[in-house]
């Protein structure tokens, strides 16, 4: 068993705070992701975990032990490395049996552990070489390899997939998930790659400045991202994001800035909504390019195309909607061109609302259940 808990952790360096204040629970066999752009904070707090940087506050527990000011040697953690950190002069087979032999393990014991760990990850082939002989691919696996040689409570990734190649990080990334499914060990796995980040995780914990932005599955963080910081950060490309007002008209709620007037299918009366004669409620609206469709019918948004990119399967549609730039994701062939003025279309429900000061979702109807926590607000 090996759960991990964060509790109220910061990290100050000087005046400056790298993590501030925050609290996770990571359960036995999870695979959570530590997401989010350089300079989050998201190594310094797995650094903490591990016991190679102390928390200025806060505590780490595992299996409910306080660890915060355990040496890392006796935290039950395996760490990996984003530079391997293998002995050059050290085959594979003594890279692997290092740490059983720093704790004294007998020599039939570490030769055991170390041919089956070997043959886990498909290194048996590779014992009696030495890192110079080896692919990025491999030595990540023998790098693995010594952290799983010890059987720990849990594993501490620092972007271990970021020296390789766009085909060997795919490659490995499925390794990583077959590897997480037989183990059935906890992974704590930093990352700012999102596409690590959505395959990977059963959750992910988003950093943004030191704090944590949101918790939940791949799927919570995209569909119902909780912050405007969230939904810009996930998305490739990002979700269209732009100042808006919500407006009443005919009785319903709509979401109306230049070049955008889109139905929000909800009731003004019954959410106590803008009137019609009153002004209209500013806020960020958002839209997903995936979820924009292009229509030649369509009247109330439309705009000019400024450029069309190739993607393989599909093409990227960049339209200037008035004062808003979208971007669209549709299947290829599009059948537009640059300085082409086309019609766009979405339904209701993939429009999502932040509020532009504090950029928190806003809820305009009661959403459906989720497993992660959203603190309530609303738009008066």
């Amino acid at each position: 068993m090996a759960r991990l808990q964060i509790d109220a952790v910061s990290k100050r360096f000087d005046a400056d705070y790298a993590v501030r204040e925050v609290s996770l629970d990571i359960a036995d066999g999870e695979f959570l992701v530590l997401l989010g752009p350089s300079g989050c904070g998201k190594s310094t707090l797995l650094r903490m975990i591990a016991g190679l940087e102390q928390p200025s506050q806060g505590r780490i527990l595992l299996d409910g032990n306080d660890i915060t000011h355990e040496v890392p040697q006796q935290r039950d953690l395996a760490m990996v490395f984003q530079s391997y950190a293998l002995y050059p002069h050290l085959t594979v087979a003594k890279n692997i049996g290092f740490p059983l032999r720093a704790r004294r393990t007998p020599r039939a014991r570490i030769a055991e552990r170390v041919d089956q760990v070997a043959r886990t990850l498909e290194l048996s082939a590779l014992l009696d070489r030495r890192p110079a002989a080896l692919s990025g691919g491999q030595r990540q696996r023998v790098a693995l390899a010594r952290a799983m040689v010890r059987d720990p409570g849990a594993f501490l990734m620092d972007e271990p997939l970021s020296n390789l190649d766009a085909k060997l990080r795919s490659a490995t990334r499925a390794e990583l998930i077959a590897l997480h499914r037989r183990l059935g060990a906890t992974f704590l796995y930093v990352t700012h790659d999102q596409v690590e980040a959505m395959t990977m995780a059963t959750r992910i914990a988003l950093l943004n400045a030191g704090r944590v932005e949101q918790v939940g599955t791949p799927e919570e963080l995209y569909d119902r991202p909780r912050t405007a910081f969230v939904a810009g950060f996930l998305g490739a490309p990002p979700m269209n994001i732009f100042p808006a007002e919500v407006v009443s008209h005919a009785g319903c709620l709509r979401v109306r800035t230049d070049g955008v007037d889109a139905a929000l299918g909800i009731d003004a009366d019954a959410v106590g909504g803008p009137g019609e004669t009153g002004g209209g409620t500013p806020v960020l609206a958002g839209v997903r390019p995936e979820r924009l469709r292009i229509d030649p019918t369509a009247t109330a948004m439309r705009g000019r195309v400024t450029m069309v990119e190739n993607l393989g399967s599909e093409e990227l549609v960049h339209v200037a909607a008035g004062a808003v730039q979208l971007s669209v994701r549709a299947t290829r062939p599009a059948g537009v061109q640059a300085g082409d003025d086309i019609g766009l279309r979405c339904d209701p429900a993939d429009l999502h609302l932040f509020d532009p000061h504090s950029g928190l979702r806003l809820r305009w109807q009661e959403p459906a259940p989720t497993t992660s926590a959203e603190p309530a607000a609303s738009v008066a």
